[in-house]
């Protein structure tokens, strides 16, 4: 009998897998597609010699995951590539503000009236990061926090709205680039705890940038694969899981699941009915005969490019998208360049290029159009680089990942407080009716993200168990 059975090769199944294997268990994993990799694949998705990510592409949670930064990975494969810039924010009158390395280059981009006011609300978070991130990452009870005193000023500070935390700016270029942060797990700015989203992936980009890696974000699963291999752990793919007797025996069992699919095959009837999925995602891949034209010249060396020309018209599109129930005139778009540092990922002089907007969960319609009317306002001429497009919105994504349900790339609204306690209200979150059952996805804190802290988390609730049987 086996020790545990992971079900679900994404990066919190895997690491919950290295985690347990680690210490000594005997873990086997079982994936249903073809290839690990969950919400860090790569694939030719357009044309032979572009190599795409169908869904991650960027890693801030990534690099600075306390579990991945635990873990040999690089022996493995895995090498972080910095662009130039972690992030530009574009504006229509060819300008941008920009996510550096720098708090002082930051500020500065946001100009006289604002450079301040940043420098005071992340410098005191900047020099204990890495403390301030495992305890972050680590919640709730699967650690004592390190650094208590930080982690409540973090709370003031973060746990209000993000609407609250954009007062402290005057002008629009740093609220649009803290709304477009905020953005990034698809939460409405007004939200509980929004605010500390959007610092979250600000603190991570002056610690350690917002990388990509070498090869395509399969090369992160890939290395977390062969590291378990290397630990005598076993993965199984194109093995669907429809019941618990699908698995082999085993003393536990954790799923990389959405609470719908563990529900499903455990049989826990409705005990996760309240657990709310999110916006979905239209998403498009490019291959590109060039660079992407930006008028603005920070855009061109930056990994991660955000759309939106005002705080506003962000907001606007997200409650469109999550409240409204329809799909934005003018999508809040996240785009991501790899090309510009790896040229691995595109024949030469050729680039990869992928954007999403947001849309309502479980939308059927084309956003196509509507994406690169708002590529050409910030880059007029983008269309004519187009060499191929691969467009996946709700129920394409979902038919990829089923962990996206609805095309929600969160595995679960990350609002309300949902965003902390999830999958329920509960101070075990890890924990299910069946005491040898775990859930480990991203339905769990800390929540959406490549990172791999929720399998980690999982893990801790899983040896525990283990060791008392």
């Amino acid at each position: 009998m086996l020790d545990a059975v992971v079900v679900g090769a994404g990066p919190n199944g895997l690491t919950a897998a290295v985690e347990l294997a680690r210490r000594g268990f005997s873990v086997a994993v079982f994936e249903a597609r073809d290839t690990v990799g969950g919400g860090a694949r790569t694939e030719e998705l357009t044309l032979p010699g572009f190599r795409h990510d169908p869904c991650s592409a960027a890693h801030p949670l990534g690099i600075n995951s306390p579990a991945f930064k635990a873990m040999p990975l690089g022996r493995y494969g895995l090498e972080w590539l910095q662009p130039e810039l972690p992030m530009a924010h574009p504006f229509l009158d060819g300008t941008a503000a920009v996510l550096s390395r720098s708090v002082a280059e930051t500020a500065a981009s946001f100009g006289p009236r604002d450079a301040g006011a940043y420098r005071r609300l992340v410098e005191p978070f900047t020099y204990k990061w890495d403390t301030l991130a495992r305890d972050f990452m680590s919640l709730p009870l699967t650690a004592l926090p390190r650094d208590p005193v930080t982690l409540a000023r973090f709370g003031l500070v973060g746990l209000p709205p993000s609407t609250w935390l954009m007062r402290r700016f005057r002008d629009e270029r740093a609220k649009a680039l803290f709304a477009g942060l905020v953005a990034h797990v698809m939460a409405p700015l007004g939200g509980l705890a929004t605010g500390a989203v959007g610092l979250v992936f600000a603190l991570a980009a002056h610690a350690r940038g917002w990388p990509v890696a070498r090869g395509g974000s399969q090369s992160i699963s890939d290395a977390l694969t062969a590291y378990l291999k290397d630990l005598g752990g076993s993965v199984h793919t194109d093995y669907e899981v429809k019941r618990l007797d699908d698995l082999p025996p085993a003393r536990a069992y954790v799923f990389d699941t959405s609470p719908a699919a563990l529900s499903r095959i455990a049989g826990f009837g409705r005990y996760y009915e309240r657990y709310r999925y999110g916006a979905g995602v239209f998403k498009i891949d490019y291959a590109l005969d060039g660079p992407v034209p930006w008028t603005a010249k920070e855009p061109r060396t930056a990994g991660t490019v955000q759309v939106g020309a005002s705080s506003k018209e962000i907001g606007t599109a997200l409650r469109a998208a999550s409240r409204e129930g329809r799909a934005p005139d003018a999508p809040f778009l996240i785009t991501v360049q790899p090309s510009v540092v790896d040229p691995t990922r595109a024949p030469d002089g050729k680039h990869v290029f992928w954007a999403y907007g947001h849309v309502p969960n479980g939308w059927t319609g084309d956003l196509t159009d509507a994406i690169e009317r708002q590529l050409e306002r910030f880059a007029p001429g983008f269309r004519d680089r187009v060499l191929a497009r691969a467009t996946a919105g709700p129920p394409e994504l979902a038919v990829r990942n089923a962990n996206y349900v609805g095309g929600d790339i969160a595995c679960g609204a990350a609002s309300g407080l949902q965003l902390m306690l999830r999958p329920k209200l509960s101070l075990f979150p890890y924990s299910t009716p069946h005491p040898a059952v775990f859930i480990c996805s991203s339905a769990t804190p800390p929540g959406p993200g490549v990172h791999g802290m929720s399998g980690h988390n999982a893990a801790k609730a899983v040896w525990r168990r283990l060791r008392q049987s």
